[in-house]
């Protein structure tokens, strides 16, 4: 496994307390050690300008790049507490194994990190209106998200690994 040659990778996830193994610190050549990772940004590039046109942006003259690529493996108990992902636009996972209990990823409400006033939900609000969004992805979903928006994994449950790819897209030029 990858892992087991990643040194500074293991290191980093223990000094920082991660719990699981995580590339994210360590390699950023992972298109270069296998073509699948290089097969794999392809169809992400694709799938990132998807987004782009969804989410309305207009690029103008800007390309969009994914500038980094790493490997997440969270065993039983492991979770990935709130973040979000400073100077790129686009963040995203693709899920390679996701175990029954595995850990849903939940999205923040992004008025709650800006402290500001939202009234109580009434009983029985639908689940779109909620402050928290859970989603369970499967095995080859991939999700993406503009990266201000906070994020966690919630633990994993299941005595399996919970693997995947997270990425990032900046926007060039």
């Amino acid at each position: 496994m990858v892992e087991d040659g990643d040194q500074a990778g293991r290191d980093w996830c223990e000094e920082k307390g991660y719990p699981g193994y995580t590339s994210y610190a360590s390699l950023n050549d992972l298109p270069h050690r296998a073509p699948a990772f290089s097969d794999l940004i392809k169809v992400l590039d694709k799938s990132a300008e998807d987004f782009a046109r969804a989410v309305c942006w207009q690029l103008g003259s800007g390309r969009l790049v994914c500038d980094s690529l790493w490997i997440n493996i969270l065993g039983e108990g492991g979770n990935h507490s709130g973040h979000i992902h400073p100077n790129s636009i686009i963040s995203g996972t693709c899920y390679i194994t996701m175990p029954e209990g595995a850990g849903a990823i939940r999205f923040e409400d992004p008025r709650l990190g800006l402290m500001m006033a939202a009234p109580p939900l009434s009983p029985g609000a639908p689940a779109r209106r909620q402050r928290f969004q859970y989603m369970t992805p499967k095995a080859g979903d991939v999700l993406m998200w503009e990266s201000w928006l906070r994020h966690e994994v919630m633990t994993n449950t299941s005595e399996e690994a919970r693997i995947s790819i997270s990425f990032n897209y900046s926007l060039t030029g």
